[in-house]
């Protein structure tokens, strides 16, 4: 087969990397792509907004399968326009990637179909919002801007002053662009968090293995909040009897609720999960796997993707048996200095060929690119995500650490306290 992957992120990389251990995997193309995943498919300068480029490239190059990989595509529309050409693609249609494309119109389907979640209101009107918070705000309180955001758009506040003034941010000062136009203002829920990645083909779903990412740029969860800076696979805290509850009351009634609006989901449901003290709640949705969460819960899957993607197309997920390791993976990412405000390119990158000499190990690019001469050099904030696996947490996440001294490049910065929650398991 020819596969096609839109995306140029860690998370790309990762689904690059099980994409080329299937048989069935001929060539494989990636737009844009960065210089990881150039290991693995040829990657072509188009941009993931740009449709038409995509479309004509599928034709072209005779696609069998095309896995969409980032947010901004699959809300804007890429799997219809790709579908309406007769192009077989795993990810949700643009009226199911709304789950991810606004917040609002998730939380009003959990309060419809009574999936537990955050209590919240959603606003259009600054002035309104801000009469809410002083009448009857309780703090701290979140703040979310409706649409995509980069992971970046949610505010938590301790005090009026401060939440009106994240009101002022999002809605008046548009920080977050158009998502902003309208706003989620929701409880401010306390417990464990937890990634739940899990596979979709619009009647069923099948959960893939468990995760916590880290989305705080500073050591102690401080700092601004980022795309996402390391990750473990299997969150500890995330119980069997948690899991049951999960799949009867948030997991197969989301996929209902989708199937019940006129909205099939097929593809990649991500539940961001808080295991509350009266029980777990839905913190978000989002419609495609997690970045860096990918970078731990594929390594370890035993499953090939494209047979599970294909049923998803299919509406076969029945008859996949998903699989996964019995050990564990923890990813610490790599960023440069600054991020996520602003940060050098062009930073040249060694030690990458370390990686080939072991087992277990593994280093997804996220913003790198080839330069002239060759030479592998930063492209983004998050330039790598470095993951190991293990026997258990505490051996992967030490085996992670120690691979992150292989790779050098000036202004590298990282969080040295990625699955700390594992010691106090």
């Amino acid at each position: 087969m020819n596969v096609l992957i839109v995306g140029s992120g860690g998370r790309e990389h990762a689904i690059a990397y099980c994409v080329a251990k299937s048989p069935k995997a001929d060539k494989i193309y990636c737009t844009p792509g960065n210089a990881g995943i150039a290991e693995y498919a040829q990657c072509e300068p188009i941009g993931a907004m740009e449709f038409d480029k995509i479309v004509a490239f599928a034709k072209e190059k005779a696609i069998d399968l095309v896995i969409v990989g980032m947010d901004d595509p699959l809300v804007g529309g890429l799997v219809d326009e790709l579908e309406a050409a007769g192009i077989r693609t795993f990810g949700p249609r643009k009226n199911a990637a709304i789950l991810e494309g606004s917040k609002a119109f998730s939380k009003d389907l959990m309060k419809k179909y009574h999936i537990p979640t955050a209590a919240f209101e959603n606003f259009d009107d600054p002035d309104k919002a801000i009469q809410y918070l002083k009448a009857e705000a309780k703090f701290p309180i979140v703040l979310k801007a409706d649409g995509l955001a980069l992971g970046k758009g949610v505010l938590i506040c301790n005090t009026l002053e401060e939440a009106e003034e994240g009101v002022k941010t999002i809605m008046l000062d548009k920080k977050f662009g158009a998502s902003g136009n309208t706003m989620v203002i929701e409880e401010f829920m306390t417990g464990r968090e937890v990634s739940v990645l899990s596979f979709v083909d619009g009647n069923i779903v099948k959960t893939m293995t468990s995760a916590q990412d880290h989305k705080r740029a500073g050591d102690g969860d401080t700092g601004l909040n980022t795309g996402g800076m390391g990750t473990f696979s299997p969150s500890p805290f995330y119980t069997e009897e948690i899991d049951e509850y999960c799949q009867k009351h948030i997991f197969q009634p989301t996929v209902d609720a989708m199937k019940a609006e006129g909205r099939p989901f097929k593809g990649v449901i991500f539940f961001g999960l808080m295991l509350t003290e009266d029980g777990p709640k839905v913190l978000e949705y989002n419609a495609r796997f997690g970045d860096p969460e990918a970078q731990v819960v594929l390594p370890r899957m035993k499953n090939d993707i494209i047979d599970v993607a294909e049923a998803c197309i299919d509406g076969t997920l029945d008859q996949i048996d998903l699989e996964f390791e019995d050990n564990a993976a923890v990813c610490v990412v790599l960023a440069s200095e600054g991020y996520p405000v602003s940060y050098e390119k062009g930073l040249p990158i060694t030690g990458l060929d370390e990686f080939k000499k072991h087992e277990g190990y593994y280093c997804f690019h996220a913003g790198t690119k080839l330069a002239q001469d060759g030479q592998i050099v930063t492209n983004g904030g998050r330039v790598l995500g470095i993951t190991a696996k293990g026997k258990n947490l505490k051996e992967a996440r030490a085996n992670a650490y120690a691979a992150t001294e292989w790779v050098q490049f000036d202004n590298k910065y990282m969080r040295h306290d990625i699955g700390k929650a594992i010691d106090e398991a």
